[in-house]
């Protein structure tokens, strides 16, 4: 009985490095997207000269559209799993599991 609850510990101190792990990951993206984009936008401020090319799209385009996928990332970080839900890894692991059990002799 010992091993087992060893075990569980073992698989949740995994987890939960694995988790950290993401969650770095990501706000070294979120960084790397702050950094890059005021690089963007201070670049463009200063090679026109104006505050009107600050408004235009070419400022923003990569800004928005590196945002959408920064968004996603952060969706899969901190847990809001609109598609698979919350417990889906869990699931698919198990039942992956019990049908190697099955077909064990095949």
């Amino acid at each position: 009985m010992m091993e087992n609850n060893n075990y569980t510990k073992e698989q949740q101190y995994v987890r939960a490095k694995k988790k950290v792990k993401s969650i770095k990951g990501f706000y070294s993206h979120l960084l790397v997207y702050l950094v890059v984009n005021g690089f963007i936008l201070g670049s463009r401020f200063i090679s026109t000269g104006d505050w009107e090319a600050f408004w235009e799209w070419q400022s923003y385009s990569t800004a928005i559209f590196w945002g959408i996928g920064l968004a996603f990332h952060a969706f899969s970080v901190f847990g809001i799993d609109v598609i698979l839900g919350k417990d889906w890894e869990d699931r698919k692991i198990k039942q992956l599991m019990d049908k190697d059990r099955t077909n064990k002799w095949e």
